[in-house]
């Protein structure tokens, strides 16, 4: 069986509105590959940047053994604001592929969410808070109807990501 290890971190984020945020983030894979070792989600801490950079420094290390290559991993983030009164917020969603290509790389995840139909809803979502969400997350890190969606682009999440495979080359698989 062939394997895959991702290594890396949540380094920050950059370009959002609010200060105070934290990040869920959750590989997404398809059915050849299956966890070995390590968690395939989890949450960052809250960090209130001076800087303009949230800083969370958070680890990601996943080792999977892979039956296909069908469903290459994909890294799905959600971005939380935490307001005056502890309240969590969404912030935006965003994904990145996992890179096939083994060797350290650096990635920016581009953020976005979903944007009020109506001017309504842009003024509710400032003056009471909250806003719109997406019923399901799986839409973030699928091609199923995320065209008809109205957004509008948050931040970026920026990460770190060792990719080291093994035993690809006794399947026929070879990376360049």
């Amino acid at each position: 069986m062939a394997e895959l290890f991702i290594i890396g971190d949540l380094q920050g984020a950059t370009g959002f509105s609010s200060g105070t945020l934290s990040c869920q983030w959750k590989m997404v894979t398809g059915q050849a590959f299956h966890v070995v070792h390590g968690y395939e989600e989890g949450q960052t801490q809250v960090d209130t940047p001076s800087d303009g950079f949230t800083c969370w420094s958070h680890p990601i290390d996943v080792h999977y053994g892979v039956e296909g290559l069908q469903g290459w991993p994909k890294l799905s983030v959600q971005v939380f604001h935490q307001d005056t009164f502890g309240r969590n917020e969404l912030a935006g969603y965003g994904y990145v592929d996992v890179p096939s290509v083994p060797g350290e790389h650096e990635l920016e995840c581009v953020c976005w969410k979903p944007s009020g139909a109506s001017f309504l809803d842009s003024l509710s979502s400032s003056l009471v808070g909250g806003g719109r969400q997406l019923r399901s997350d799986a839409l973030v890190y699928t091609q199923d109807d995320r065209f008809k969606l109205k957004t509008v682009s948050v931040g970026k999440v920026h990460m770190r990501l060792s990719i080291i495979v093994r035993g690809f080359a006794a399947h026929g698989v070879e990376f360049s």
